[in-house]
């Protein structure tokens, strides 16, 4: 049987083999033009690096509905499921890469954060006001090359609706974590349907969006729209208990930083709901002034009230789910690989 850590090492290298295309791809959809520094703002976090994670979703998806031998397609000229002619699925890929680095400049904004992939924010690095015009200009040119796929006209629609409608529910999970941060009454359905909204979705649309420009059938389509929700919200509760549990030094932030800022997570939703006086689990807001005692004593409170350990269920849970979905696609090695990116997603460390 293959060791967990020889499993993930075959997906991040089958994540880092899409990820050079990926990124050879981004200069050509994204070229820098006049205005320079505008769009050099625009690509600043996009050079930086990142996974990318959900163009291999999208490009494994897209291997799997048309039954093609990993990395063996052609990205930029895949035939369509009813031969109407080649889908540029590489383009749908940097299209959902563009949007999630919209969400990244806007979210430093928000949140004013100095660093991103060991970088300066992009309003650290030019000024907020570029930072602003930047993420907007991600926005827009997402559409933009999400029209040039090359695709039948009603599946671009389609597939532009998804977009659309995936960056308003981004808006809304975002506006969700906001508020929750002001109330102590937040249900583990709630903190579900906000992770949906603010993380998962991308997932999702990154899963449905090939199958919509391939012209799959809508059950194929919405049980894979359903596999990003699951492995979505899977990868943000994840992110939730490494923040408690992964060593400061390697997860390049301090730990326990969301206990320390009041930030709703479902280990601290589930933990309230079992009389854990989750507000006083640490006593400064400041993270730079918390101590690593302060989060061990705080971790093992959370530990004994089950929450760690039904965050860590649920994302387990939710991947099985995410994994049933895939019956609808042939069996074959792409499909098993999405299989294998829904289990890294809750296993990997840092």
């Amino acid at each position: 049987m293959t060791s967990p850590e020889a499993r993930e090492e075959a997906v991040l290298e089958a994540i880092r083999q899409r990820r050079e295309q990926v990124n050879e791809a981004i200069p050509e959809e994204l070229p820098i033009q006049r205005p320079e520094r505008l769009y050099e703002a625009s690509r600043y976090l996009l050079d930086a690096g990142g996974k990318r994670l959900r163009p291999a979703v999208l490009l494994t998806t897209a291997e799997a509905l048309t039954d093609s031998e990993p990395l063996s397609a052609e990205y930029r000229s895949l035939d369509a499921l009813d031969d109407s002619g080649p889908v540029d699925v590489m383009a749908a890929a940097v299209s959902v890469e563009v949007i999630q680095s919209f969400t990244l400049i806007h979210d430093d904004i928000m949140d004013d954060d100095d660093l991103r992939r060991g970088v300066p924010a992009v309003h650290e690095e030019y000024d907020l006001e570029t930072a602003i015009l930047a993420g907007d200009t991600l926005y827009s040119k997402a559409f933009e090359i999400m029209l040039d796929t090359g695709a039948e006209a009603d599946r671009i629609v389609d597939a532009l609706r998804v977009l659309a409608t995936t960056c308003t529910k981004i808006c809304e999970g975002q506006s969700l974590d906001v508020t929750f941060e002001q109330r102590t009454d937040v249900s583990p359905e709630e903190y579900l349907e906000m992770v949906e909204q603010k993380t998962a979705v991308l997932y999702a649309a990154s899963a449905a969006i090939p199958a919509i420009l391939l012209g799959a059938d809508d059950e194929t389509i919405d049980a894979l729209y359903g596999y990003g929700l699951d492995i979505g919200r899977a990868f943000q509760i994840q992110d939730d208990v490494l923040d408690l549990t992964v060593p400061s030094e390697q997860l390049g932030k301090q730990r326990g930083s969301d206990l320390v800022e009041n930030k709703q997570t479902l280990i601290t939703v589930h933990a309230r709901n079992e009389g854990v006086d989750v507000d006083n689990l640490v006593d400064t807001d400041d993270v730079d002034a918390v101590t690593e005692a302060e989060i061990d004593d705080a971790v093992a409170a959370l530990e004994d009230s089950g929450s760690i350990s039904y965050a860590n269920e649920t994302a387990r849970d939710l991947v099985e789910q995410g994994k049933n979905r895939l019956e609808v696609l042939p069996d074959n090695e792409a499909r098993e690989l999405l299989c294998e990116i829904a289990n890294y997603l809750i296993e990997r460390g840092y």
